[in-house]
């Protein structure tokens, strides 16, 4: 993923939060999971610059939402017990999505700072501007 897609992603990512009303901090990481674009909104919890920065990292290293990942990691689900791997920067609640271009992922986006939902909401919306 190029700076310029990171910074659509992170755009749109931030139009979404101020659009429903919520200070997000917003990471993208590029195909080898390196922070290369980021943002704390005014007022966004301190708590979720790490935490958008590992849903990012997350939803990369997996191939899949964070979201998918958590229904996955559940008592008897296939994935269950994965977050305790990678030294705790495992997240398997929503807010982290890959990107994909033709087939082929190039990174991913990580929201935090509102409800689960919300954080998925925003994240969404800057995987769909790359």
């Amino acid at each position: 993923m190029l700076l310029a897609d990171a910074e659509k992603a992170i755009s749109a990512a931030r139009a979404k939060a101020a659009e429903i009303g919520v200070a997000m901090a917003i990471a993208v990481v590029n195909e080898a999971g390196f922070l290369i674009g980021f943002i704390r909104m005014d007022n966004s919890e301190l708590v979720a610059i790490p935490i958008a920065q590992d849903k990012a990292y997350t939803a990369l290293v997996n191939r899949i939402s964070t979201m998918e990942l958590g229904l996955q990691c559940q008592p008897g689900g296939p994935l269950y017990g994965i977050q305790n791997n990678l030294g705790g920067r495992m997240v398997i609640f929503p807010g982290g999505v890959p990107v994909w271009r033709d087939g082929k992922l190039i990174g991913a986006v990580g929201a935090s700072g509102g409800t689960v939902e919300q954080d998925h909401l925003c994240a969404t919306a800057g995987e769909s501007a790359v």
